[in-house]
């Protein structure tokens, strides 16, 4: 693996960059085990830590790889070890995303992906940190990007993030269910190159209310928001709300390009359910395309790597590619 401050140009049609997340989690190891199985398909640029990553590869017993390397040198070998929650590690992933937002400012990557890292380590540092997507908003323009969790079967964009539950209802808001639906429908034309894309929203009660026996949001609050998008947005179809597991079950069958998730778990448990290996987070709203894999740091194995699987990595980055070229041809 050779060390370079900047990534060299080349033909390759997607320069895409790689940071490793938290050094001591499994980004890592995923990062080395992704790039050896795509051997070459994407043109990656990893940005990290030289001695980190030599680390992993001593780990995995793999030899050094053919790709470029932005060494940020910023973890002191004698206090390192994988699979530790510290303030030096998370301050060293927001220097590995700062680095990437650099290159992307300057045209030398096409688009992010991003390992995993730790809030609690970031914390630890002294830096306020809610997540990924909220700070590559703020670092972008201080806008408030979207979240679209993808797998092989299915498309969810969350209205609610990383809140808690009983926060849901005074969270969700029209403003809420508009930003996250355009953005939905922007994304599936630019970056999926679909002219009309079908969503459906999932009911926030069980039943979807059954018309307002069983709460009262749907009518109150979501119907009317989807009535007022129908008259905005008239190259997409928006179905009214649906009981969530009709809902998801007729888009896993082909009826909707995507699910309009209300609160985070609507999402996420029925895609690690249908096929946790392709999950992919893709932000919405940034100007660059970003994935990532849809799991965390992983500490408890971190220091096994055999253990660590990067096929929702490898997703990430065949994403990132796909959609950068769509996006190009948009």
């Amino acid at each position: 693996m050779r060390s370079k401050r900047n990534p060299t140009s080349s033909s390759a049609a997607i320069r895409v960059g790689l940071t490793i997340g938290d050094p001591a989690g499994i980004g890592p190891v995923i990062a080395l085990k992704a790039l050896r199985q795509l051997k070459g398909k994407a043109r990656v640029t990893l940005i990290g830590s030289g001695f980190v990553l030599a680390k992993a590869g001593r780990l995995l017993k793999i030899r050094p790889l053919a790709a470029d390397l932005v060494d940020l040198d910023n973890i002191k070998p004698g206090r390192f070890s994988f699979g530790r929650i510290n303030a030096e590690c998370g301050k060293a992933s927001l220097e590995y995303l700062d680095t990437a937002l650099e290159l992307l400012k300057n045209d030398q990557l096409d688009c992010l992906v991003t390992c995993p890292v730790s809030k609690e380590a970031v914390n630890l540092a002294g830096i306020k940190f809610s997540g990924h997507t909220e700070y590559l908003g703020e670092r972008t323009g201080g806008s408030v990007p979207a979240m679209m969790l993808i797998n092989k079967k299915l498309k969810f964009i969350l209205a609610t993030r990383h809140i808690p539950l009983k926060d849901v209802c005074s969270r969700l808001t029209a403003g809420a269910l508009r930003d996250n639906i355009l953005a939905a429908v922007k994304g599936l034309n630019s970056l999926f190159l679909i002219a009309k894309p079908r969503l459906v929203v999932c009911g926030l009660n069980p039943h979807a209310s059954d018309n307002g026996l069983i709460g009262t949001e749907e009518k109150k609050l979501i119907i009317p928001a989807i009535k007022k998008l129908r008259k905005e947005i008239r190259g997409a179809l928006i179905e009214d709300p649906l009981p969530a597991d009709t809902a998801i079950s007729q888009a896993a069958k082909g009826k909707f390009d995507c699910v309009v998730a209300l609160y985070h778990d609507q999402a996420l448990i029925p895609l690690k359910l249908t096929d946790f290996d392709s999950g992919v987070n893709l932000t919405l709203g940034l100007p660059f395309v970003r994935t990532s894999p849809l799991h965390g740091t992983a500490f408890d194995i971190a220091h096994k790597p055999a253990l660590a699987n990067p096929n929702s990595l490898i997703a990430a980055i065949n994403l990132a590619v796909k959609c950068a070229l769509n996006q190009k041809k948009d």
